[in-house]
């Protein structure tokens, strides 16, 4: 039998709505972002786990983690806020206690490693005997690192690699897009995705029409907002219900890599074919 095209189901992007530290320390903040999130059409809220001793006390930004450190309370209580809104809730971990937390006592199966964790073996293989699905951010990387990283991921059902550039915010020349095809040669049993640090959202919609199947973008009340550095690259409520809303549309645009004719042109293909005489 044929296959028509128009059997085909459309693809659906997985977008996750990275909080990060843009909840600055409140988690009426971080409702709040949960709630417009889900509201936006994304599917996962993204947090950040980590301890203020996760980090090197001569850190110059060690106060600001410290204040945005999320105590256990409040990943839970989160998480239950996500499940209400019908929006799944993601973490990343920065040590291995808070990895076990986030799969032993939040027991999640869903883990966001970033990009300054991507070579932490000890989280990885934690993270590979307990978890089913990873996003794996690649910041930073070479090709050689991150298939290092993967060989400690080999027992993860799921693994999507995300395209990355560290810079806060990222200057449209660096955020080099293309590499998404370049991981699609290199690695084609994975999927690919990608990690935003532009300003707007036009590079998502971009990656998306190169192939990226999971976007992370991340997500704030104010852009303008003093505390934190990440706000300036991120998209308010209003913001990410365009940028979805453009990325479901880039979906419908770009269908399947196939050729068939559509159902509105088998009704009308033999008309037009004969209508033209010698």
């Amino acid at each position: 039998m044929e296959l028509k095209f128009r059997e085909i189901d459309m693809p659906h992007t997985i977008i996750i709505a990275e909080i990060g530290e843009n909840h600055i320390g409140n988690t009426e903040i971080a409702k709040m972002l949960i709630e417009k999130a889900a509201e936006a059409g994304a599917d996962y809220v993204k947090f950040q786990s980590y301890r203020p001793e996760n980090f090197r006390r001569d850190d110059p930004e060690y106060n600001w983690f410290k204040k945005v450190s999320l105590s256990d309370e409040a990943h839970f209580m989160l998480k239950k806020h996500a499940e209400k809104h019908g929006v799944k809730f993601l973490s990343s971990p920065f040590g291995l206690e808070r990895a076990k937390f986030l799969c032993e006592k939040l027991e999640l199966k869903e883990i966001k490693i970033a990009s300054g964790v991507m070579l932490n073996f000890s989280v990885l293989d934690y993270v590979n005997e307990h978890a089913k699905i990873v996003f794996l951010s690649t910041g930073m990387a070479t090709i050689e690192e991150i298939k290092m990283a993967l060989s400690h991921l080999n027992k993860i059902e799921k693994c999507y690699i995300l395209h990355c550039v560290t810079q806060y915010p990222c200057k449209d020349e660096e955020a080099n897009l293309s590499a998404i095809t370049t991981l699609q040669k290199e690695f084609p049993d994975y999927e690919i995705g990608y990690s935003d640090h532009t300003t707007g959202y036009l590079a998502p919609i971009v990656a998306v029409s190169l192939g990226a199947k999971v976007i992370e973008k991340h997500f704030t009340f104010d852009k303008n907002a003093k505390e934190g550095t990440d706000h300036i690259l991120s998209v308010e409520p209003e913001e990410l219900k365009e940028m979805i809303e453009h990325i479901r549309k880039v979906e419908i645009l770009l269908g399947k890599p196939m050729k068939a004719p559509t159902e509105g042109e088998e009704k009308i293909i033999n008309f037009v074919r004969q209508r033209f005489v010698e």
